[in-house]
This record gives structure tokens, C-alpha cells and sequence, in this order.
């Protein structure tokens, strides 16, 4: 027993070893011995998902790629695209066998779902293409006919387990980024997984929507024994919230063309909350005197329209980590919108209790 237990880590730490591969190891695969890889340009073009790509013109109007991905039994795939989008893209995937060995495709990515994803189909001009699992990792490699290819690059990973049956139907990837590929420098650039801009956009719509602006409400509604301090309180964090809350739609806007993927409803959502947003600050500017009759018809309008577009707020951020790929943000989000909405529990609990 004590034995299994040295053994084990070892054995873990042999296994992660095999999975690696690396633009500064040279790599020696018979069944790609005719590429003469050392020749090639490569990058690691999806850090998070430890892809590597190796590239190079080995002929006239022939070029040569090499996709080197961790095998954990799921598809992976390379795209090649105007917009670095997924909608009018052709893509490569491969996934391994259950009998050994694997399986390589071409696709025509027509849409953004998964019935417009279609098998044997495709723009690429395709010469050869072959796949190879070895030492925890495929290999797909594949020669297109072309002067130049497009630079817009597309890398996307399957679900777990979900390997494509014989019509090579595909399930929706569950992580997914896009770069530019200079093929004179061999640089990749622009990846959307690592962008500056994208963590930007999450952060200052994270804090508009799901923490400044809520904190504007919880001060307008359960500190008004504090008066006038909560009512500028309330309204510093409503335009604090407001101001970045337009600077996240900027980045977001930027942003667009940077990911491959359908990001037109979460645009939209932005875009809806934002003109509640914006409506709020009219209202504010059109607010009758405390004493007038219609001031409760004001109120009503206020509070409902706030709530509303603070839920859709927090609704679409989340919505925009899903779109992201990296969940671990949801767990941060989620204990702060938690501790909000607890404290504000307490509070109301609190002021129905004094009436």
C-alpha cells in the first residue's frame, strides 16, 4: 500500500509529461516524417487549452499545418475565417477513435448552431490530411492549396465524451477563442481568450450591474433615515454605475470583432439595459416635487424600471462568462451578488419590522 502511494504521483505526474508538447521540443512523429517539421514556424495559440500549432509553405501555393492538442477524448478543431468568426468559416476537426487511430474532417461553419455545422463540406481547398494520437495527444495535420490562407483563425475543443458518430455530426464546443496569424512572421496575435479588452469589458459590467448600481438601490431604500445623505449617496453610486456601464458597451463594441462567436443577443441585452439606464437619468431630470400628485406614479415607474434593468443586467453579464469561456469568474460574482442580496434580505427584514 505505502508502495502505490509513492507510486501514484509518479505515475500522475509520467501521464501529465506524455500529454505536453511545446514549440521548444522538437517533434518526432514517423507518421509525419514526409513535413519536415523542424522547419516550421509555432506558436502555442490557446495557452489555456495548451494548443500548439505548426505551420509552413512547403510547396507552390501549398501550405502545411500541424494541430497539436491534448487528446481528453473530445473534438478539436481549426477554423479559418474572414472576421475571425464562426458564421461563413471552414474548419478542420479531428477526433480520436474508439478503435484507435482517428478521425479528420472538413466542415462548413454556414451559422452559429450546430445544424448549420456541416460535415464534408467547406471552402478550404484540401489536399491532404491525416490524424495522429500519440503520447496523450492529437495531431492533426492537413495541407491546403492556396496562395495565401486566411489569416483569421478560429480553435474551438467539444464537449466531453460527445465524439461525433458515423456522420460526423458535431455537439456544441464548450470553449472556443480566435486570433490572428501572420504567416510571413509566423506571430499569432489578437487571441480573444487573453484579451486586455475582454477582461475590461467583464470587469466594468460586473461592477456597473451587478454591484455599484445594487448598492445605489439598497442606499435609497433602507437609508432614508439618513436624510439628504442618502439621496446623494444614491445618486453618486448611480452614475458611478451609469458611467462604466457605457464604457463597458465601448469595449464591448471594440470587442466584437475580436471573438468568433454569435455575440448579437448579448449585444442586445447590452443595448436594452443600457436605454433603461438611460431612461433613469431622464426620469431623474423630470422628477416632480414631492408634494405633487403624480409623484407616486414616479416612484412606481423608478423602482420597477431600476429592478428590471439591474436583473437584466446581471443576467446578461453571466450570460457574457458563458460566452467567454471561463466560468471561474461566476464563482467571484456569484459570493458578491450573494452577499448583496443577503445583506439586503436583512435590511428589508429589518425595516418591516419597525413598521
Amino acid at each position: 500500500m505505502r508502495n502505490l502511494v509513492v507510486l501514484l504521483p509518479l505515475m500522475l505526474c509520467f501521464l501529465s509529461v506524455r500529454s505536453q508538447d511545446s514549440c521548444s521540443s522538437n517533434l518526432a512523429l514517423s507518421e509525419l516524417a514526409s513535413y519536415n517539421l523542424a522547419s516550421f514556424s509555432c506558436a502555442s495559440v490557446w495557452s489555456s487549452q495548451n494548443f500548439i500549432l505548426r505551420f509552413n509553405k512547403t510547396g507552390p501555393s501549398l501550405w502545411t499545418f500541424v494541430l497539436s492538442a491534448p487528446n481528453k477524448n473530445v473534438w478539436v478543431g481549426m477554423g479559418f475565417s474572414k472576421t475571425k468568426r464562426m458564421g461563413g468559416a471552414s474548419a478542420i476537426i479531428g477526433w480520436p477513435a474508439a478503435s484507435g487511430g482517428g478521425v479528420i474532417k472538413q466542415y462548413m461553419l454556414s451559422g452559429y448552431s450546430t445544424d448549420t455545422v456541416l460535415p464534408d463540406q467547406g471552402s478550404l481547398s484540401l489536399a491532404n490530411s491525416t490524424i495522429v494520437s500519440k503520447s496523450g495527444r492529437l495531431y492533426l495535420a492537413f495541407q491546403l492549396k492556396v496562395d495565401t490562407p486566411l489569416s483569421g483563425i478560429i480553435y474551438a475543443v467539444g464537449p466531453d465524451g460527445a465524439i461525433p458518430s458515423s456522420n460526423g455530426l458535431l455537439q456544441e464546443h464548450v470553449a472556443d477563442t480566435s486570433a490572428s496569424l501572420d504567416y510571413t512572421t509566423g506571430q499569432t496575435s489578437g487571441g480573444a481568450t487573453s484579451s486586455p479588452l475582454k477582461t475590461s469589458h467583464g470587469l466594468l459590467n460586473m461592477f456597473a450591474w451587478c454591484i455599484i448600481i445594487p448598492l445605489g438601490i439598497i442606499a435609497a431604500r433602507y437609508c432614508k433615515s439618513c436624510d439628504p445623505a442618502w439621496f446623494y449617496t444614491h445618486l453618486a453610486l448611480q452614475i458611478t454605475g451609469f458611467a462604466l456601464a457605457i464604457a463597458g458597451i465601448v469595449t464591448g463594441i471594440s470587442l466584437e470583432d475580436q471573438v468568433g462567436q454569435d455575440v448579437d443577443d448579448h449585444k442586445a441585452l447590452g443595448f436594452v439595459v443600457l436605454a433603461m439606464g438611460c431612461l433613469q437619468v431622464t426620469a431623474l431630470l423630470a422628477r416632480p416635487d414631492k408634494s405633487s400628485k403624480v409623484r407616486k406614479y414616479w416612484n412606481w415607474y423608478h423602482h420597477w424600471v431600476g429592478r428590471i434593468a439591474i436583473a437584466i443586467g446581471i443576467g446578461n453579464t453571466f450570460y457574457g462568462i458563458s460566452l467567454g469561456g471561463d466560468g471561474s469568474w461566476n464563482i467571484g460574482l456569484g459570493i458578491a451578488i450573494g452577499v448583496l442580496g443577503l445583506t439586503a434580505m436583512i435590511m428589508e427584514v429589518r425595516k418591516r419590522m419597525r413598521k
